[in-house]
């Protein structure tokens, strides 16, 4: 007669058969909230301004416009097209910071930070 040992009947050890499947329901659900997350964020928009240049760009990083506010340019100055286009990159590049960070945002509300998770390889 053979004796089981470690408690190997009906599953794995540890009761570890019966609860992947409600966390692989959970890791579902959470995959669907991102695809719906990421869907919104192409309609969700920033607004930076700075020095009379106004950037709207949205949560998937697309720049939607850029308004120059002439009032605040002086033509008169021989490098103001140099000022504007300076004034242009800094406007653009805090847009995109801003939309990456509420990009960011969106998705960890979601995930709770299981991103950084060990062993998710890829799964969020």
């Amino acid at each position: 007669m053979s004796k089981r040992r470690g408690g190997l009947t009906g599953g794995i050890p540890g009761g570890l058969g019966g609860g992947n499947a409600g966390l692989m329901r959970q890791l579902q659900k959470m995959q669907e909230d991102m695809v719906t997350a990421q869907e919104a964020l192409a309609n969700e928009t920033v607004e930076v301004s700075k020095n009379g240049v106004t950037v709207v760009i949205t949560g998937h990083q697309r720049v939607q416009s850029i308004v120059i506010d002439t009032s605040k340019i002086d033509t008169s100055d021989e490098e103001w097209a140099t000022d504007l286009q300076d004034l242009l990159v800094i406007a653009v590049n805090q847009a995109i910071e801003e939309s990456q960070t509420m990009a960011a945002r969106r998705m960890e509300s979601i995930t709770g930070g299981l991103g950084g998770m060990p062993g998710l390889g890829g799964l969020l």
